[in-house]
């Protein structure tokens, strides 16, 4: 990937972030933006001069743009996109109040969207191609309680993807997803009793790590997957052939 231009998104640290830290060891010039100006400066400065940081919400349609704008002005081009950012708004079906729904949605959904349409412009206009990643979840495969709107969301990108193959395959665009199962971040590891949850309940005997679902990503947006595209890729340890429920 040496000299290819990625954007990720919701990259200031866990699985954004470990996939920024690997595009950045195959020697691409990475634009990490976070939502948190503080962790999107910080996680740039770990990864050296060939990562910029962009702080800022991308449920923004024209913060996208400005992402996108910023790429190209920076390092030239776009070769990779890489939607990530995403929130889990935890609540009861019959309770969810409309703000909560509405974040989850122009979040995941919206900001995946534009930011995929925004690469996909400026891809088109270079001519020689590139690839497009969503991350979904296991949730958008298997329902857990309280996360409906949210698992509606996930389930949404995957067939975004699909319907991505129609509209970007003549120019050569491949738009694939993610859909990690039970994943150790900073997050998951405030709760004392995920990992002992996960590791007994998933079929491998533990939740996956960032550099588990950063792997799966980089061959997603690889040479190595050209051929690859509206697919999507569960990697959860066995999890979703299962699916014990995380009590």
């Amino acid at each position: 990937m040496k000299d290819q231009v990625a954007i990720v998104t919701g990259a200031g640290q866990g699985i954004g972030f470990e996939i920024c830290r690997q595009l950045i060891a195959q020697e691409a010039r990475v634009v990490l933006n976070d939502s948190d100006e503080t962790l999107a400066r910080q996680a740039a400065s770990q990864l050296g001069s060939h990562c910029i940081p962009m702080p800022g919400d991308v449920a923004d349609v024209d913060f996208i743009r400005h992402i996108v704008s910023q790429a190209v002005s920076t390092f030239g081009r776009i070769d990779i996109a890489i939607a990530n950012a995403g929130i889990t708004l935890f609540g009861d079906f019959l309770t969810y109040p409309p703000e909560s729904f509405h974040r989850v949605m122009q979040v995941n959904l919206a900001g995946s969207f534009f930011l995929a349409q925004t690469a996909a412009l400026q891809m088109k206009a270079q001519g020689d191609g590139g690839s497009i990643l969503f991350m979904s979840s296991v949730t958008g495969h298997q329902a857990h309680k309280n996360l409906a709107a949210y698992g509606m969301s996930k389930a949404a990108l995957e067939m975004l993807a699909r319907s991505l193959v129609i509209e970007l395959s003549p120019y050569k665009i491949t738009v694939n997803t993610v859909a990690p199962g039970a994943t150790m971040t900073e997050r998951t590891a405030g709760d004392t009793n995920y990992e002992r949850t996960w590791s007994t309940i998933t079929p491998m005997g533990r939740p996956a790590t960032t550099r588990d679902i950063a792997d799966a990503a980089l061959f997603l947006v690889s040479r190595q997957a050209r051929h690859i595209t509206g697919q999507t890729l569960v990697v959860d340890g066995g999890w979703t052939a299962v699916s014990p429920e995380p009590y």
